[in-house]
């Protein structure tokens, strides 16, 4: 097991600048999940932390430790890519005990090694196997055996469960928490899905466009997100927004208004905040409920039925965006009524003219 930081990591491609200045710390053991959209930088922070993509500018230090120029195998990490890349004519044990044949260890060794990842993994039947005669979460499995074997400081995991289906998808996903209970080791995981960051990190790293934009715990950000990226980022699915002014502030929130919008008290830290401000109001889908009178009137115009839980999508007026609702799976809603959202001020956040939060000063438990 290991620490990591990052002081200061840039990465430029001639004149793009693609990570733009990180700072992290990561501490022994814990799990932290990089997340953010297709091509902000994830993946090439995740590289630089193994040594495959060279660093701009800035210092990786493992266990405090300056690792920029050391090689990608003298680093003790062991990273797990999105493609299984198995030896295909090599049997399940061989691709798994390659890597350790390399390094010099005794066959002894090697047995003993294999066949511990093999158990933890669940795999010991498939040992004979070559990877061609495997599923794809079989695959994955033992990608991650290679890993495991090699018994390293830091694991990278480089959107490993892209590839499987969505059942597929859910009961790895549990392995991989399994996996880091029992061997308590320092994992780093990106990906794409924040669904899949929610249920498997200690700690989220929330990506855009080679930015940090807030580091937290799952639940923190859910309920405390700094900024307008995060907020419609964390969650599912997407916070709804809509534009309403400032019509009073006091030490106990802001009390906004707007087109449609009934007037709510937000209770946010309301510093900085002036009447007639234009702000953003965020409010969740799970916390919308349906009524006739005093909320917000929309036009439904898909009922999505999931069987635990409804998903209604709405407009309102001419606006194109849609507003969503989670909702009791029975709730009887149909496309074409009129309805009205309703949700509390204390459900709300509430976003700057720059996108920034103000503080909540409630949040659930």
């Amino acid at each position: 097991m290991a620490s990591l930081t990052m002081r200061d990591v840039r990465k430029s491609f001639g004149r793009v600048d693609i990570i733009k200045g990180v700072d992290m710390d990561i501490a022994d053991g814990e799990f932290v999940v990089f997340v953010g959209p297709s091509g902000c930088g994830k993946s090439t922070l995740l590289r630089m932390v193994a040594g495959l993509e060279e660093i701009t500018s800035g210092e990786i230090l493992i266990d405090d430790v300056v690792c920029n120029d050391i090689a990608p195998k003298d680093r003790g990490i062991a990273m797990v890519f999105q493609s299984y890349a198995l030896y295909p004519h090599k049997s399940v044990y061989a691709n798994m005990a390659f890597a350790l044949e390399i390094a010099g260890f005794s066959k002894a060794e090697i047995a003993e090694k294999v066949a511990k990842a093999a158990k933890i993994l669940h795999i010991e039947h498939l040992l004979d196997r070559k990877p061609g005669q495997l599923s794809g979460g079989q695959r994955q499995r033992v990608a991650i055996g290679r890993a495991i074997v090699r018994e390293p400081k830091i694991f990278l995991f480089d959107e490993p469960l892209s590839n499987l289906d969505a059942a597929l998808r859910v009961s790895t996903r549990a392995e991989i928490a399994k996996l880091h209970e029992d061997l308590g080791s320092t994992m780093i995981y990106v990906t794409h899905d924040q669904v899949e960051a929610m249920t498997l990190a200690d700690k989220i790293v929330v990506l855009e466009a080679g930015n940090v934009r807030q580091v937290g715990a799952p639940l923190e950000l859910y309920h405390r997100p700094q900024n307008l990226f995060v907020a419609g980022f964390i969650g599912s699915p997407k916070m709804n927004f809509l534009k309403v002014k400032a019509s009073a502030v006091d030490a106990e929130g802001i009390t906004v208004t707007g087109d449609g919008v009934p007037t709510l008290k937000v209770a946010v830290n309301s510093t900085g905040a002036v009447v007639g401000e234009e702000l953003t109001l965020g409010i969740r889908p799970e916390h919308i409920k349906l009524g006739t009178d005093g909320g917000l009137p929309v036009t439904v115009t898909f009922v999505e039925r999931l069987g635990h839980q409804t998903i209604v999508q709405a407009h309102r007026g001419d606006d194109e965006t849609p507003l969503l609702a989670v909702l009791d799976g029975d709730v009887p809603v149909k496309a074409g009524e009129q309805r009205q959202f309703l949700f509390s001020g204390d459900d709300c956040h509430l976003f700057n003219t720059d996108g920034n939060a103000y503080a909540r000063g409630f949040v659930p438990e």
